[in-house]
């Protein structure tokens, strides 16, 4: 028999296609800012995908999409995963709900839906008078580039173990221009509320100018 004679069936290297679970597309997060676009929010009537509470209890109405748009919109993203964390931008949120409808805005707080009995339970023991809105597929977080699979929060916040929005608030006025943003990026900063209040009352301001013009 040769001693040149293969043992192993020869493969040419050449013609491996070497795929590899791991070797996904990574693209950084970059949520969008003050100053940019976000044409459509893609809000829909469906009552199953939205959540009212009043001091704590679940309350049903009618939803008015036209309402919500008509004036500038805070747009808070939250998940039940952020702990104590995202409890804390809620109530933060709630303290300063009156202050908002004051100044002529409105506030939504869009949540992945994680956990819906965790919310309920959290409204409750805090007594917040929040609406919320269920995310489905983060597809409205994706738009604010605050979510993508192609960078998991888990990537970059110890302790997750999930794919989560990040912990972010937007105002819109009504042409859809973002005039605010703060994103939680080292979970020990909160955003300020003057300049949050600020741009609901300049968008405001200038919506009314529009109308009178």
């Amino acid at each position: 028999m040769s001693s040149t004679t293969n043992k192993y069936p020869f493969f040419d290297l050449s013609e491996l296609n070497i795929e590899n679970e791991f070797n996904h597309t990574y693209e950084k997060l970059k949520p969008v800012k003050t100053g940019n676009l976000i044409p459509d929010v893609n809000l829909v009537t469906d009552y199953k995908r939205w959540r009212n509470f009043y001091n704590g209890a679940p309350t049903n109405g009618p939803v008015s999409l036209k309402h919500l748009y008509g004036r500038p919109l805070t747009i808070a993203f939250y998940s039940t995963h952020w702990g104590d964390r995202g409890i804390e931008q809620l109530k933060r949120l709630n303290e300063i709900q009156n202050e908002i409808k004051a100044n002529g805005g409105n506030l939504l707080v869009l949540t992945d839906g994680a956990d819906r009995e965790a919310l309920a339970r959290i409204t409750w023991e805090h007594s917040l008078t929040l609406n919320f809105y269920y995310d489905n597929d983060n597809k409205i977080a994706s738009k604010f580039r605050v979510y993508s699979e192609k960078d998991p929060t888990w990537n970059t916040y110890a302790g997750i173990d999930f794919n989560i929005p990040l912990l972010s608030v937007y105002v819109i006025d009504t042409e859809r221009h973002i005039t605010y943003h703060y994103i939680d990026r080292d979970l020990e900063t909160n955003f300020r509320t003057d300049d949050l209040l600020t741009a609901i009352y300049e968008s405001s301001l200038a919506n009314v100018r529009k109308k009178s013009a």
